[in-house]
């Protein structure tokens, strides 16, 4: 690269890559006659360099787009598609269009990458990254080329901005209501990080703060006993087989829905037999209907901040990064009770 901070071309791809431009073109393109190894040469030297090819690169760099790159993990979800809402009009009250690409949560770490190439390459000015999953290594080569938000997971990393729930709070919360209400022998339903980093760190609040009051914490984790919330009636199994325990927190409601269905199909009944807690509060699971205990996450809030956060970092309105940790608040509902 011809200086400190100067963009990578494509010409530095096919240097760090030993090939050719028109190879290093056909391995990002993904056509055919390119070699595997040399594919993932090219890819690797790519990310190294943190170049993302632009579809619309040639004689338009002086134009405006005022288009905002937006992924969500899964917008199938009512979480995601609360968030992605949430951006959509913030980003129209700023005068930005929002371009969206989704996984259907099935994407793999390598497929959400590729994800984030496409949307770059449409020339968004800025771009949201809203994925439990990805690491924020695969996400900085992006940050350091466009004005880049990480929204609705905790992020702590300088060189990237974040707007979230307070994750570490919400699972005090909940934990803090349990113990208030008696409980004393609570099982925590735990995800690996690897798989949703809000999760993880949420169950983790749960455990520490239980601990920290005097209860005896049961950890369930999720990969040993059940990873379909669908079918989670190993997890009740395990339960009542521990014996003595009162409650159960799930990591999300729709965890926390999965648990109710798993009990009522063994004629069991929250909080009858033990009080079970969800999080993140939002409908259709906060409905009357289900009334589960929850942590309720302001995604309109984290949402509108997650933009102007974006729009500003373009505008040129605000300077290094910022991680702004927005608080929820306890739903109290009939799936839990005093011991």
């Amino acid at each position: 690269m011809s200086g400190l901070g100067a963009v990578p071309t494509i010409h530095d791809v096919a240097a760090r890559a030993g090939v050719s431009k028109s190879v290093v073109s056909r391995a990002l393109a993904g056509s055919y006659g390119v070699a595997p190894a040399t594919t993932d040469r090219v890819r690797s030297a790519a990310i190294e360099l943190g170049y993302v090819a632009n579809a619309n690169a040639r004689g338009m760099s002086a134009h405006r787009t005022h288009t905002l790159g937006v992924f969500v993990r899964d917008a199938a979800t009512p979480f995601y598609g609360h968030l992605l809402t949430a951006f959509q009009l913030q980003a129209s009250a700023r005068g930005y269009r929002v371009v969206t690409a989704t996984g259907a949560g099935s994407f793999s770490i390598d497929e959400e990458r590729q994800a984030l190439e496409t949307l770059v390459s449409l020339r968004v000015e800025g771009l949201i990254v809203c994925s439990g999953a990805l690491p924020v290594d695969d996400i900085l080569p992006f940050a350091r080329r466009i004005p880049t938000v990480v929204a609705g997971r905790p992020e702590v990393d300088d060189s990237i901005s974040s707007v979230y729930c307070d994750e570490q709070g919400g699972g005090e919360g909940l934990a803090d209501h349990l113990v208030d209400q008696g409980h004393r022998r609570v099982a925590v339903l735990t995800v690996d990080r690897s798989n949703s980093i809000t999760q993880w760190a949420r169950t983790d609040a749960m455990i520490r703060r239980l601990r920290s009051r005097g209860a005896d914490v049961v950890v369930i984790r999720s990969e040993e006993h059940g990873t379909d919330p669908r079918a989670l009636d190993p997890v009740v199994d395990a339960v009542v087989a521990l014996g003595g325990v009162t409650a159960l927190m799930a990591p999300s409601d729709l965890w926390a829905i999965g648990v109710l269905e798993a009990m009522h199909r063994r004629g069991l009944q929250a909080p009858r037999d033990f009080s079970v807690t969800g999080y993140d509060g939002v409908m259709p699971y906060a409905a009357e209907l289900f009334g589960i205990t929850s942590w309720r996450q302001p995604l309109s809030v984290i949402g509108a901040a997650s933009i102007d956060a974006v729009v500003d970092q373009i505008d040129g309105r605000s300077v290094g990064t910022l991680h702004s940790a927005v608080a929820g608040e306890l739903v109290t509902g009939r799936s839990t009770a005093r011991r």
